[in-house]
C-alpha cells in the first residue's frame, strides 16, 4: 500500500482519522480480494462527497456571479461536478497511485477507470468534510476544482452538449449542419458497442465510440470541436 502522508503533503492537507482518507481510496473490488482488511469500501464516502461538492460549487456560483440567471449556472455546476472533469482532475491530483483495487480493476483503463477516479474524488470530499468540516472542504474545492476547472468549462463552453455545440460552431463558420453515420456496431444486445463517425458534407471530422448511438454521437462531437479547434 502506498504511503498515504505522500498525498497529504502534496494537496497540503493533514487527516487527523487517517483511516478516513484510506477508506476514501479503498474501492469495493479491493475488499473482495481482501476480506480481513479493516476498513470498509468508499461508496458512502461517495454518497456524502457527492452532496457536499454540489452545495459548495452552488454556492461559489450564486456569490460569484450575482447577475447570471439559474439555467447558465446550473449548466456550469453541472460540467464542473461531472465523471469526465471529476476523473481529470483526480489523475492530475495522482489519485490513481493511491487506488486500493484488485487485481482485476488494476488492468482496466478507459471509461471504468475514469468512473472509478471520479467516484474517488467524491469520496476524498466526503472524507474530508468529516474530518475537518465544511471550510476545510470549501477552500479544497474553489482552489483545487473551481478555479482549475471553470475559466476552461466557460471559455469552451463546455456546459453546452457537445452535439449542439458542434453544430452551432459549424453552422456559424462554415454554414454546414453535421450529419452523424453509425460505422461500426457490435457486441450481444445487453453490451452493445457503437463506433460513430461525425461529418461535414462529406468529410469525416472525427470518430466516437459508446455504449449507445447518443452516447457515441456526443463523443464523436466532442472529439470534432477538438479536431476543428472550435
Amino acid at each position: 500500500m502506498e504511503d498515504f502522508s505522500k498525498i497529504e503533503n502534496a494537496l497540503r492537507v493533514n487527516f487527523k482519522n487517517k483511516d478516513l482518507l484510506i477508506q476514501a481510496f479503498c474501492h469495493r473490488s479491493y475488499l473482495n480480494e481482501n476480506p480481513t482488511f479493516r476498513l470498509h469500501h468508499n461508496e458512502r464516502l461517495e454518497f456524502l462527497g457527492d452532496a457536499v461538492l454540489e452545495l459548495i460549487t452552488t454556492e461559489h456560483l450564486f456569490n460569484k456571479y450575482p447577475d447570471k440567471p439559474e439555467g447558465e449556472m446550473t449548466g456550469w455546476r453541472a460540467s464542473l461536478v461531472n465523471s469526465n472533469i471529476l476523473s481529470d482532475l483526480a489523475k492530475e491530483l495522482h489519485f490513481e497511485d493511491y487506488l486500493l483495487l484488485s487485481q482485476g480493476e488494476k488492468k482496466e483503463k478507459g471509461r471504468a477507470r475514469k468512473y472509478i477516479l471520479a467516484d474517488t474524488f467524491e469520496a476524498f470530499i466526503g472524507a474530508l468534510y468529516l474530518d475537518q468540516g465544511y471550510d476545510a472542504c470549501k477552500n479544497f474545492i474553489e482552489k483545487e476544482l473551481i478555479k482549475r476547472k471553470l475559466p476552461e468549462i466557460i471559455e469552451k463552453k463546455l456546459y453546452k452538449d457537445p452535439k449542439s455545440l458542434f453544430q452551432e460552431k459549424s453552422q456559424e463558420i462554415i454554414s454546414i449542419t453535421p450529419t452523424y453515420q453509425v460505422l461500426e456496431e457490435s457486441g450481444p444486445d445487453h453490451m452493445k458497442k457503437f463506433i460513430v463517425g461525425v461529418f461535414l458534407d462529406k468529410e469525416m471530422v472525427a470518430e466516437g465510440k459508446g455504449s449507445s448511438k447518443h452516447e457515441a454521437e456526443l463523443d464523436a462531437a466532442q472529439k470534432a470541436l477538438y479536431a476543428k479547434d472550435w
